[in-house]
Formats: structure tokens, C-alpha cells, sequence
């Protein structure tokens, strides 16, 4: 499998960026099946990308890639691993620092949950605890063995961005991390790093990420990029209103294989929950980019259960 270090921005582009921490499930599949149709009915380029910055299972990419095929999915190689890009998320982390846009955080989660907050801002958002920390402070916690995270320093407390399903959508933005504790680089700026230098200008992704986009479209705008447009679908959730997982049963490709339902029983299913295919019916990838207009898409969760299948 190819893994490449660098970019290629030649022209704009789509993406599907799972993590590769175990098998796709059918919620996993059907946004995969967005992204490329997004992508694809606007002249775009379709990227595939593994953001392996956290915990990963071995081989579990390659299974979503063969998965992501199965399904009809064709993507521009190579396949972007963020493990290769490390040097890239560290130099941008410190240029950020160098140009004092950045503060150590030594606050446990808890602590954050636990501190007194603003009025009106959301549960969990960052209450500046660590911001206006003295060197010598700093040193009093570093001396304990606690390792900060590196915050950015925000300038704003929301930002809006153009959601093609949602509308204009404005969120909190906080002094978010931008590295861990242990020193890797944050999901929020891995990502917005790598869909800026790949030429990607649109992301379809689940909806459960719509709170996630006005921090990282205000660190794009930061760092001189230009924030894309998004596309947040509804979730696949099962008879109980909560997003699936393997305790859900056969909700994986391989998983539904063993019980007799195909890859191709899975896209017309995927089809018909978005609203481009009728129950029964055959349709390929092909078919469904013919027919795609976001227009139609469903703005409601995707329920599934077992009898989805029979």
C-alpha cells in the first residue's frame, strides 16, 4: 500500500479521512458514499485519507480501503497517511508559538469540566484557566511531570460557516488544543492542515462533526487558508437512536457477508436512505452520481436495524 508524505493540490477536491481503528461500519460507508458523490457531480477530485495520528488497529486500513472498493469507490492515489506528515503539523505548531498564538495548558479534562465557565457558552469549551499563566507557574507545573497540550489563542468566541445541508451554521470557538499532552498533533489541526495543502475546498462528513467546523474553518482563515464549503449528513443510528457499532451486530461489511448480504445489497440500501434508489431496486455508482442532487438528500438520521437487510 502506497503511503506518501507529501501533497498534490491539483485542482479541488473531496475526501473521505476515516481512522483506521477497526472496520467501517454501514454509518461509515454511507458518508463515504456522500463524500464521493459531492465530490464527483462537482467536477472535484475524490482523496482518501488515513488519520492515523491516534489509536489504530493493524490492517484495519487496508480492509476500509477494500470495503471503500467493494462499494464502487475510486479514489486519487496515493492515499495520504498523517503519520507521514508529522514535521508538517510541528512546523506549523511552531510557527504559531513564534508569533505568540499559542499557551500551554496543564489542565486535566476534569479540571476543564469542573471550572467555572462563562455565561452562555457551551459545556466543555476551554474557560482560559492556563492563558494568562506566569513563566514561573508554567515551571511550578512542568516541575510535578505534568506535560501540556498547546492551545491556540482565539480572538473570537464564534464563527460561521456555509453548510450545504445546514445553512450558515454558527458554533463556539474556544482556545482549542492544537497538541496533545503526549506531543501529537491534534485532530483539528492535522485536519485542517491536510485538507488545505491537498486542494480540498468541500467536506462532506457526519453530522455528529458539524460543532467541530467553525474552530477548524477559524484556524484555516488563521493560518491563511481558505475554509471550504461543508456538507454535514445525518447519522446512522439503530432502533434505540444512537449511533451504530459492533454491538449492533452485522453492521460491517464483513460482518453482513456472513449473514448472506452482499456489497451490493449494502449500496442500494445506502441508496435508498438517501433517497436515490426505491426499495429493490439495483443501482451502481455510476447510477447514483446521475442522480445525485443534494437537494433531495435526507436531513433526518438513517435508522437501522436487522430487518434493513432481509
Amino acid at each position: 500500500m502506497t503511503k506518501h508524505p507529501g501533497v498534490s493540490a491539483v485542482g479541488p477536491a473531496g475526501r473521505f479521512a476515516p481512522s483506521p481503528s477497526g472496520d467501517l461500519h454501514v454509518g461509515n460507508l454511507r458518508t463515504a458514499v456522500s463524500a464521493w458523490l459531492f465530490a464527483h457531480t462537482t467536477g472535484r477530485r475524490f482523496l482518501l485519507r488515513m488519520e492515523n495520528l491516534d489509536r489504530t488497529a493493524v490492517g484495519s486500513d487496508a480492509r476500509q480501503i477494500a470495503d471503500l472498493h467493494a462499494l464502487g469507490l475510486a479514489w486519487e492515489e496515493p492515499v495520504l497517511y498523517q503519520t507521514d506528515r508529522l514535521p508538517r503539523y510541528r512546523q506549523i505548531i511552531d510557527d504559531l508559538t513564534a508569533t505568540g498564538r499559542t499557551f500551554e495548558c496543564f489542565c486535566t479534562r476534569r479540571e476543564i469540566l469542573e471550572a467555572p465557565s462563562a455565561p452562555h457558552t457551551p459545556p466543555g469549551a476551554y474557560p482560559g484557566t492556563c492563558r494568562t499563566l506566569t513563566a514561573a507557574q508554567r515551571e511550578a507545573k512542568r516541575a510535578v511531570g505534568r506535560p501540556p497540550a498547546i492551545r491556540i489563542i482565539a480572538d473570537r468566541s464564534t464563527y460561521t460557516v456555509d453548510d450545504v445541508l445546514h445553512g450558515r451554521y454558527t458554533g463556539a470557538v474556544d482556545d482549542f488544543v492544537i497538541q496533545r499532552g503526549d506531543g501529537t498533533p491534534a485532530y483539528n489541526l492535522a485536519a485542517v492542515v491536510d485538507d488545505a495543502e491537498q486542494g480540498i475546498d468541500q467536506v462532506c462528513r457526519g453530522e455528529d462533526l458539524l460543532s467541530s467546523a467553525p474552530r477548524q474553518a477559524y484556524l484555516a482563515t488563521l493560518l491563511g487558508y481558505s475554509p471550504p464549503t461543508y456538507a454535514h449528513v445525518p447519522m446512522v443510528l439503530n432502533l434505540d437512536g444512537v449511533r451504530l457499532s459492533k454491538r449492533d451486530g452485522a453492521v460491517t461489511l464483513a460482518d453482513l457477508a456472513a449473514t448472506g448480504v452482499d456489497a451490493d445489497t449494502v449500496l442500494d440500501r445506502i441508496a435508498v436512505s438517501l433517497g436515490l434508489a426505491t426499495a429493490g431496486e439495483h443501482v451502481d455508482i455510476a447510477t447514483l452520481a446521475a442522480r445525485f442532487d443534494p437537494a433531495v438528500l435526507p436531513r433526518t438520521p438513517w435508522i437501522v436495524s436487522d430487518l434493513e437487510w432481509r
